[in-house]
């Protein structure tokens, strides 16, 4: 495996079942969804064979991953394999047992989603009822356990106006870490396009992320599935007269490519299914029928999206496509080809002569 595409991260749905009905949600997810052939004896050997070539970050999700009975043996036997063993979930079942269990599993971190700085708003959102509280709850056993959790807020244009007061509460509750998604239309994400964030709001969020970065020094702060906040990024530090890279690397930024989908993290589903990240619909392969290197190392897919001088329109051209590289699932959703421009980008590269 090339070292250059080598994986750092993986989410991996381990079960639909959930118990909610997020409006941004990839899954369609229902409590009744069954959990496909992933079997415990499949999630054993696919830790094995993944660990043969890299020790990912795992992020067991769903669906709510705390639905599946054996989530916790999952968790256990990647500890043993040497995994960084996570988990994504919406708090709802988070207790006592649960916090004792994901401690003797060996799971690091969680991450609990947050939507808004209010209980009308988040609820709304998440299209339950005591949603909101359920998140307060969790944080509150999280901190009594000690067990490191992160916040993930999406946003649409439903809630953009609640993003400082959603940051400013997942550090009131003790977050190590707040990201900011602005969701990338899929799954249920499709029916709300209308309520995407405009470009140019977009531009002005990722601007003022960029401000509240610069002074933030209690927790880790990023933009997820905004590749064109390293461009921001990289345009004013320079600008201040400071180093991009050097500023990364305090402020925790992480400097580097925007989009890492199917470069350095991917999703596998609870059907198999390998996808570049979780809002890219389309698979490149599946582990039932090839083997997870196979897919990782040779999928045309994946070949296509680690091939930056084949990306079409302004992103080809731009002088920002090795921090940036737009957000390919976007791309998709927006035109139908991952390798066009990205659609929620504003800035125009100087050398860039649009047809027509």
């Amino acid at each position: 495996m090339s070292k250059q595409w080598e994986l750092k991260w993986m989410a991996w749905e381990v079960t639909r079942k959930c118990n909610m009905n997020c409006v941004h949600c990839r899954s369609n997810s229902t409590i009744e969804s069954a959990e496909g052939n992933l079997t415990f004896d499949k999630c054993q050997s696919l830790m094995d064979e993944i660990g043969e070539h890299a020790k990912p970050v795992i992020v067991i999700s769903g669906g709510e991953p705390l639905l599946r009975k054996d989530v916790f043996d999952i968790a256990a036997y990647g500890t043993e394999k040497g995994f960084r063993m996570a988990m994504a979930t919406n708090g709802m079942l988070v207790d006592d047992e649960v916090c004792k269990n994901m401690k003797q599993s060996g799971i690091r971190i969680v991450s609990l989603s947050l939507d808004g700085a209010t209980k009308d708003v988040h609820d709304n959102f998440r299209g339950q009822e005591g949603a909101y509280e359920s998140v307060m709850n969790a944080a509150e056993y999280f901190r009594k356990h000690e067990i490191k959790f992160i916040v993930n807020s999406s946003f649409t244009k439903r809630n953009q106006n609640q993003i400082e007061g959603t940051y400013k509460l997942a550090k009131k509750i003790g977050a190590t870490a707040w990201y900011m998604f602005l969701i990338v239309p899929t799954g249920r994400g499709e029916e709300v396009m209308k309520e995407l964030v405009s470009k140019e709001d977009y531009e002005d969020l990722l601007n003022w992320h960029y401000d509240m970065e610069r002074e933030e020094q209690d927790i880790l702060v990023r933009p997820t599935c905004a590749p064109q906040y390293y461009r921001i990024w990289h345009e004013r530090s320079k600008a201040e007269g400071l180093d991009p890279e050097r500023r990364s690397l305090s402020f925790g930024t992480g400097g580097g490519k925007g989009c890492i989908a199917g470069q350095s993290i991917c999703l596998l589903n609870h059907e198999g299914d390998v996808y570049p990240c979780s809002y890219f619909p389309m698979a490149a392969g599946n582990v039932f029928k090839q083997g997870f290197w196979e897919i990782w190392n040779n999928s045309e897919l994946f070949r296509d999206m680690r091939s930056f001088k084949d990306y079409e329109g302004k992103c080809g051209v731009c002088k920002y496509l090795g921090v940036c590289g737009g957000c390919r699932a976007r791309s998709y959703a927006v035109s139908g080809s991952y390798m066009e421009e990205e659609p929620f980008c504003d800035y125009i590269p100087t050398n860039y002569k649009p047809c027509g």
